[in-house]
């Protein structure tokens, strides 16, 4: 029950929703859980979520003619132009608050191959979490 709060929290941080999960993994470290296994789910949670963006990103512009598209003309160019002129290194940023989750979106958008993807933004995702856990086990816990 806990570590599905905690992978559901961090899944739905990961989308476009307005939503976090650094202050559950922090309550669940302070209430000694497992690090290393609530570092694991967070980061499996986060990276699904991101894989979904990357997703939605690819479905995307098949619907780009239709009156509803949430997304103008000028800000998929503007979002492509920054996307290819930065790469696929730019989803190392992906931990970022408010890019972080765009740039997923628009890696899917760019077509960046999934093999590509997966790897860059487990480092991004995990290594967010790695570093929250020991800041709070070191100096909060």
């Amino acid at each position: 029950m806990v570590y599905g709060g905690l992978f559901l929290a961090a899944f739905l941080a990961a989308t476009l929703l307005p939503m976090q999960s650094e202050a559950a993994l922090v309550a669940l470290l302070l209430a000694d859980y497992p690090p290393w296994l609530l570092v694991a789910v967070a980061s499996a949670g986060n990276v699904l979520g991101s894989t979904l963006n990357w997703w939605l990103g690819r479905e995307l512009l098949r619907f780009q003619g239709r009156r509803w598209f949430p997304v103008s003309p000028a800000a998929l160019a503007r979002a492509q132009r920054g996307y290819g002129r930065w790469g696929r290194w730019s989803l190392l940023l992906s931990w970022m608050p408010v890019i972080g989750d765009p740039l997923t979106l628009v890696a899917g958008v760019m077509r960046e191959p999934l093999r590509v993807f997966l790897p860059l933004v487990v480092v991004a995702k995990a290594g967010r979490y790695l570093v929250l856990a020991w800041i709070t086990l070191r100096y909060i816990g």
